[in-house]
């Protein structure tokens, strides 16, 4: 039996966007404002689209990354 894969302990600090939005595999998401960061567990090797939202009043999201789990920051 295939064992589960690693839980990593990871942030993201939003400097650039009014807003940015964390899409999960599983499809939940983390909401970043400008100047925050936030820390969140995600399994090794999952990926993760980075969306940038610029008026929260529309529904529009601009994709501006798609970064595997490694690749965030560490807290």
């Amino acid at each position: 039996m295939p064992h589960a894969p690693e839980k990593l302990r990871k942030q993201y600090v939003n400097t650039e966007y009014p807003n940015v939005i964390l899409r999960f595999e599983d499809g939940h998401e983390i909401v970043v404002k400008r100047g925050v960061g936030k820390t969140f567990d995600i399994y090794a090797g999952e990926t993760v689209k980075v969306l940038a939202v610029f008026d929260p009043d529309a529904r529009e999201r601009e994709l501006v990354a798609t970064k595997k789990a490694e690749e965030f920051e560490n807290p």
